[in-house]
């Protein structure tokens, strides 16, 4: 098996202060805690802006004071996300985070209902960021959220628009999309291309099981108050850095070493 890459996903665009107060909002709060994210093990940071009021955002502005702060501290992975889930701007606004020119960021290659909203990606739009993140050299986190979805990029890397090996973020547990079981990730760990390498993410109290799952079958895993803000039943996470800490943990006892971010870059073949 190849090390552990953990990614921390410390905001999400859906968690909400009310779920959990230590939710970091602000440019230098999200920093702060991708850098004890950093010292904790994690190698990638995936990275949603808000604006003061906590509502997501896609200013550059924000994504670029954020993405200054975090390589001022650290060698950590930055992943921008480009999903714009609950907002209403318009297709460049989802990838103007871009021009930071992160290693990393979130490509969803199709549609998916949620609850009373839509997570919106045709395929002119995901053509178009395929080509954007091409311009800028970012490697796109295939977000999966529907089975369907492996099918699209898979289309997507033959008509030229992805580079392979392709990156596979499995998301399960989301209200609409794949249900957080065993039997699901394994079989959407058989169902991508020969070569490719994958990482989970659960949401809620899927998050710990699938990411034990995931540790265990040679994939990579992500946590953080994006997913779920609970370290047990009833009980809140001190903060993003517990989470990790506890994958880390849980990782050596199982005989897995994790990867640190340079040896992540390796892995995913970054650059």
């Amino acid at each position: 098996m190849d090390k552990l890459i953990i990614t921390a996903a410390v905001t999400g665009g859906v968690t909400s202060r009310k779920e959990h107060p230590k939710l970091p909002i602000t440019p230098e709060e999200i920093a702060n805690d991708v850098y004890e994210c950093w010292k904790a093990g994690a190698s990638i940071a995936h990275i949603h802006a808000r604006e003061a009021d906590g509502t997501p955002s896609q200013r550059e502005e924000l994504y670029r004071e954020i993405v200054a702060r975090i390589r001022d501290r650290c060698d950590i992975i930055v992943n921008l996300t480009t999903t714009g889930w609950g907002q209403n701007g318009s297709d460049e606004d989802r990838w103007k985070p871009l021009v930071c020119r992160p290693e990393m960021a979130s490509f969803t290659p199709g549609s998916m209902n949620r609850k009373d909203s839509v997570m919106l990606n045709a395929p002119d739009f995901v053509r178009k960021l395929a080509v954007k993140m091409k311009e800028h050299n970012v490697k796109p986190e295939i977000e999966i959220f529907d089975f369907g979805m492996i099918g699209q990029a898979v289309k997507l890397a033959a008509e030229g628009f992805l580079n392979e090996p392709l990156h596979y973020q499995f998301v399960l547990g989301v209200p609409g999309g794949i249900q957080a079981t065993p039997k699901n990730l394994l079989h959407l760990t058989e169902s991508i291309p020969a070569g490719s390498t994958w990482s989970v993410a659960a949401v809620g109290r899927g998050q710990l099981p699938m990411d034990l799952l995931g540790i265990m079958l040679g994939g990579h895993v992500r946590t953080g108050f994006e997913d779920n803000v609970f370290y047990r039943y009833r009980r809140l996470a001190d903060s993003n850095a517990q989470l990790v800490e506890r994958l880390v943990r849980y990782a050596v006892d199982l005989g897995r070493d994790v990867a640190n971010p340079q040896e992540a870059r390796n892995i995913l073949r970054l650059g």
